[in-house]
């Protein structure tokens, strides 16, 4: 297993595991490899200090932090924006652009719904008024 400092193209930096150099490529060339922050598929190594076993009589060293929990403020809004979006809406999934159709066109009752939909299905709803907008976080089933 090899470490690396990833970054994407909108410079939010990340690290991973990969089983070797060759896996980390071949995954990175099909778009395998997405920054958790904001789904970029546009993935680079950066640099990397080596791991280096600290001295016996070293004291503890700096904190790692928490990868399961948010580091900015920033990360910590979209986590509780994403908390309120589960909480209060339906999943529909890659059903998003037919289901908010339905809805607008008052074929099914209207309630809060929120899913996946590819770029030319949303921008048809946009232009036929019904009210969408995109979500800044990962849909459940792209999430790790």
């Amino acid at each position: 297993m090899i470490r690396y400092a990833l970054h994407c193209s909108k410079s939010h930096g990340f690290d991973s595991w990969f089983q070797s150099a060759d896996a980390y490529e071949a995954l990175r060339k099909t778009g395998h490899v997405a920054c958790p922050v904001c789904g970029d598929t546009t993935i680079e190594k950066t640099l990397m200090a080596p791991t280096v076993r600290p001295a016996r009589n070293a004291g503890d060293g700096p904190k790692k932090p928490s990868l399961s929990e948010p580091q900015t403020e920033i990360e910590a809004a979209l986590a509780e924006l994403r908390c309120q979006v589960e909480a209060n809406s339906e999943y529909v999934g890659l059903n998003f652009a037919a289901e908010a159709r339905r809805m607008h066109d008052g074929d099914i009752d209207q309630r809060a719904i929120y899913g996946e939909a590819k770029a030319d299905d949303a921008r048809a709803l946009i232009e036929d008024g019904v009210p969408v907008a995109p979500l800044p976080f990962m849909p459940p089933r792209k999430a790790n």
